[in-house]
């Protein structure tokens, strides 16, 4: 597996990561199936949340995780989210978190925090201070957000002393704003609104990386674009192109992410052994210019 630094950390990380979000209701072996799938491809880095599958996914991994060395994997998990209630960037939010993933996950630490979506009440300073009362006691190494603009993370910089490594942002063939309002800059369309504040060139010109959530999904959470007969011109495109490619689809559509030069970490939401080792084949494929234009385009895009 292919390996880029995660942002400023000096960590050295696979190219794809392995989303957990659904695997809370996995049975024993199943959760070791999937992670022996990923080991054997290369890809350690694992993403969680605290929320996902109700705390049950980061138990689940906790178990199939004893069979593996701790040294030998890196858990990335995100705070913040109140479900249905409120966001919440307090010190004791985020301390609390921590340490019930930790106990969750059956480790003393975790490699990665993300702050996970932005709290219109935080305050900077006080997020410092729970950052360094994690970093100080071991529990973690490195930081992050995810789904934040430029001037949040840079609010959020200024009261730092360790740099954000990572933005995790929804991207995907079907999902492409942040690409589409720099190809389409100062025209009168609708894809010239740039939504995000120049998040990308952003994360780029200060080395954060930024990890693709739900790359096969189309729209929030409404479906794979894959052999959907919804996109009958994306699949044909991908279909001509596995053929040339010797991939399937599903390969193809991570390989697309990969082909950006921002350097991205996709995160997989896969649980099927089968269908991750076809995500993680994506770091051997290199797509070419005219390639991943034709997938852009088909997807629906037009050049102006």
């Amino acid at each position: 597996m292919r390996k880029i630094e995660l942002g400023k950390s000096g960590l050295m990380v696979p190219t794809v990561a392995i989303g957990c979000m659904r695997i809370s209701n996995m049975a024993e072996k199943e959760a070791a199936a999937f992670l022996d799938t990923a080991i054997d491809n290369g890809a350690n880095y694992f993403d969680h949340a605290d929320i996902y599958g109700g705390g049950q996914s980061e138990v689940v991994f906790g178990k199939a995780m004893q069979a593996f060395r701790r040294e030998d994997l890196l858990i990335q998990t995100k705070c913040g989210i109140v479900p249905g209630k409120m966001f919440d960037f307090s010190y004791e939010h985020i301390i609390n978190s921590v340490n019930g993933s930790l106990k969750r996950l059956g480790t003393d630490y975790v490699d990665v925090l993300l702050l996970h979506r932005p709290d219109a009440l935080m305050e900077p300073e006080e997020v410092a201070k729970a950052f360094d009362k994690l970093k100080s006691s071991g529990k973690v190494r490195h930081f992050g957000v995810s789904n934040q603009n430029p001037y949040q993370m840079q609010l959020l910089q200024s009261a730092l002393d360790m740099p954000l490594v990572a933005n995790q942002l929804q991207f995907g063939i079907m999902h492409t704003p942040m690409i589409q309002s720099g190809i389409n800059v100062n025209m009168y369309n609708e894809s010239a609104t740039n939504r995000d504040g120049g998040v990308l060139d952003f994360c780029r010109l200060n080395k954060i990386t930024i990890q693709p959530w739900s790359p096969m999904q189309y729209g929030f959470f409404e479906g794979v674009f894959v052999d959907n007969e919804k996109f009958p011109k994306l699949n044909e495109t991908l279909a001509r192109l596995s053929e040339k490619y010797g991939v399937s689809k599903t390969t193809l559509a991570i390989a697309w992410i990969l082909r950006h030069p921002a350097k991205m970490q996709p995160v997989t939401g896969t649980t099927t052994p089968g269908r991750l080792a076809e995500c993680l084949k994506a770091a051997e494929v290199t797509l070419t210019r005219e390639d991943w234009y034709a997938i852009y385009m088909s997807a629906g895009n037009v050049l102006p």
